[in-house]
C-alpha cells in the first residue's frame, strides 16, 4: 500500500508542470476579453454581498450581527464548490481531443479545473478583508487558521469533481441534473440565513451537509474569532477523506474506458 502511494506521488510530481499549465489556461480562458480581468474575482463577491445584504437585512430581516461578513464568508465558499465541481464535471469531455491523441493522466483535467477555481477563491479573500475593514470586524490570532476550512472545501471539491467527471462521461444528463442539485443545495446551506431559523427537527439534517461544516468553520475563525470545535474538525476531515477516496476509487476504475465514450 505504501509503495503504491509513493509511486502515485512520484507520478503526480512528474506531471506537476502540465498541471500548472492547465490551471493557467483555465484562468486565461475564464477572463479572456474581459476588461477588468482578475478584478472580477474581487468584484463579484462584493457586488453579490451588497445585493444580498440589502435583500436579506431589510426585506427578510435576518437579525445577524455583522451580516455582511456572515454572508460573504458563506457565499465565496459555496461559489467555489459549485463552480469548481461544475467545471471539473465537463473536464474529460472538454479535453477529449487531447486525450485521444497523447497519453496524459486523465485525473489531471478535473483536478486542474478545481485548482483554477481555487486561485479565484484566493483572490476573493481580498474582498473578505475589505469587508472586515469596512465593518470593523475584530482581528484575532485565530484568524491565522483561515486556510483550514479552505483546505477542507478544496479536497472535498476535488473528490466530488472526480466523481462528476466520470458520471458526465457515461451519463451526459449529469450536467443538467447537477445544476438543479446545486440550486437546491444553495438553499439547504445556511449561506444567507441562520440555522436557528430552521425548525429544530430539521437542523440535524442541515448539519450533515458538508458545506455547512466548512462554512461554519470559516465563520468561527473569521467572524467570531473562535477555534473550530472538535466535532466540526472531525466531521469536516471525515467528509474530505470520504470524498477523495470515493473520487479516486471511481475514477481509477472507469478511466480506462473513457476513450470509448468521449
Amino acid at each position: 500500500m505504501i509503495n503504491q502511494l509513493t509511486a502515485q506521488l512520484q507520478k503526480w510530481r512528474k506531471y506537476k508542470t502540465l498541471l500548472g499549465r492547465l490551471v493557467q489556461r483555465d484562468l486565461k480562458v475564464k477572463y479572456r476579453r474581459s476588461v477588468l480581468g482578475y478584478l472580477w474575482s474581487l468584484l463579484n463577491p462584493l457586488l453579490m454581498m451588497l445585493v444580498m445584504s440589502i435583500v436579506f437585512s431589510y426585506m427578510f430581516r435576518y437579525d445577524i450581527p455583522n451580516y455582511p461578513i456572515y454572508l460573504i464568508t458563506g457565499q465565496i465558499m459555496f461559489t467555489f464548490f459549485s463552480e469548481s465541481t461544475t467545471m471539473a464535471m465537463g473536464s474529460i469531455i472538454g479535453n477529449a481531443s487531447l486525450i485521444k491523441k497523447v497519453y496524459v493522466p486523465k485525473y489531471i483535467f478535473p483536478i486542474s479545473r478545481v485548482l483554477s477555481c481555487f486561485v479565484t477563491l484566493l483572490f476573493s479573500l481580498v474582498a473578505v478583508v475589505i469587508v472586515m475593514v469596512f465593518t470593523r470586524t475584530p482581528i484575532t490570532p485565530v484568524l491565522l487558521l483561515f486556510p483550514l476550512p479552505l483546505c477542507y472545501v478544496l479536497f472535498f471539491s476535488i473528490g466530488v469533481g472526480l466523481v462528476l467527471s466520470v458520471c458526465a462521461v457515461y451519463f451526459r444528463d449529469t450536467t443538467h441534473l447537477y445544476g438543479v442539485f446545486t440550486t437546491a443545495l444553495m438553499y439547504l446551506t445556511p449561506i444567507f440565513y441562520p440555522i436557528s431559523s430552521i425548525p429544530e427537527q430539521i437542523q440535524p439534517l442541515i448539519r450533515l451537509n458538508p458545506l455547512y461544516q466548512f462554512i461554519f468553520c470559516f465563520r468561527q475563525i473569521v467572524l467570531y474569532g473562535r477555534l473550530p470545535t472538535w466535532q466540526n474538525t472531525t466531521v469536516s476531515c471525515a467528509w474530505c477523506i470520504i470524498s477523495l477516496a470515493a473520487g479516486m476509487w471511481l475514477f481509477r476504475r472507469k478511466q480506462s474506458n473513457f476513450i470509448l465514450h468521449i
